[in-house]
């Protein structure tokens, strides 16, 4: 975690009624792109139950082997991919003319909308290499809009401290008072790294309309009721009466990533890189694709 330029003054929310787990996921090890070792943590069998986000990947590997080949030209239609790199180098360009580099601490936000193709290199031959990619849903107004992009350094995303030494990085949303580095209107997501101090707790308010998880990637915490271990997903019950998340950390720290978000309650169609609201729309952006449409 890098220090952020702007120092942010948190104003304190307390959660009186936390949500309660509702079940713990154990992600699928698996290979995409050009043979990179990863973990399914959001399938696509959840994509209902967590709208709008349709898949979680983590990576992290200190054996180049499982990384070096990257992510080769792919297309992608109809929704927004978010990039968190934790340690490494990855080399981002687009048929669009976009290019950039995401490294330590940083973000890639990017709208794929009517269409992209894009690939995601290392630029490193050795070292340690991890982050996560969440995949978050358009709105059915949306999934035609222009191509965006952008890169988010380290530095950029806001960071604060907490009174009993947690360190929390909000990449999209708000906590505490403190604006995220992105914000969506229609899908509101919230995108935190929280760092817990041994023994602390955090406190993040939340609508009790909006789907909600945590991913812990470090040590373990206790929320919803239970205990989550490294590399385990909490999905927490929703809830009228509930009014937001509490994170407990044990003897040891931890790092937790929270992600909620306003359902779309829209249809959901997916063939690969391609999300789009029915089977006919599915079959055009293939034919788009073919036919060379993506990214102009």
């Amino acid at each position: 975690m890098s220090s952020a330029t702007t120092v942010f003054h948190p104003v304190t929310e307390a959660v009186t009624r936390p949500r309660e787990l509702e079940r713990l996921v154990t992600g699928q090890a698996t290979s995409d792109g050009a043979g990179v070792k990863l973990t399914r943590v959001l399938t696509q069998p959840l994509q209902r139950r967590l709208d709008p986000f349709l898949m979680l990947d983590a990576f992290g590997t200190d054996n180049a082997d499982d990384y070096v080949g990257g992510f080769p030209d792919h297309p992608h239609r109809g929704f927004e991919t978010v990039t968190y790199m934790i340690a490494g180098r990855m080399r981002h360009r687009d048929n669009a003319g976009h290019e950039g580099l995401l490294q330590n601490g940083g973000v890639q936000w990017m709208t794929a909308g009517r269409g992209i193709v894009h690939s995601e290199l290392p630029e490193q031959q050795a070292g340690r290499m991890e982050g996560f990619q969440l995949w978050l849903n358009l709105p059915a107004e949306r999934k035609l809009a222009d191509p965006w992009y952008r890169d988010i350094q380290s530095d950029e995303i806001p960071e604060f401290t907490t009174d009993d030494g947690s360190t929390v990085r909000v990449i999209a949303g708000e906590s505490h008072g403190v604006a995220g580095a992105m914000q969506r209107e229609v899908t509101q997501p919230l995108y935190l790294d929280v760092h817990l101090a041994p023994g602390a707790r955090f406190d993040q308010v939340l609508p009790a309309t909006h789907n909600a998880f945590v991913y812990v990637y470090r040590g373990e915490v206790e929320v919803g009721g239970a205990t989550v271990g490294s590399q385990r997903m909490a999905i927490l019950k929703n809830g009228a009466e509930r009014d937001g998340i509490v994170l407990q950390a044990g003897d040891a720290p931890a790092k937790v990533l929270i992600i909620a978000g306003r359902p779309l309650n829209e249809p959901i169609a997916q063939y690969g890189p391609f999300v789009m609201n029915t089977h006919e729309q599915i079959f055009q952006a293939v034919e788009d694709y073919r036919s060379g449409k993506f990214g102009g």
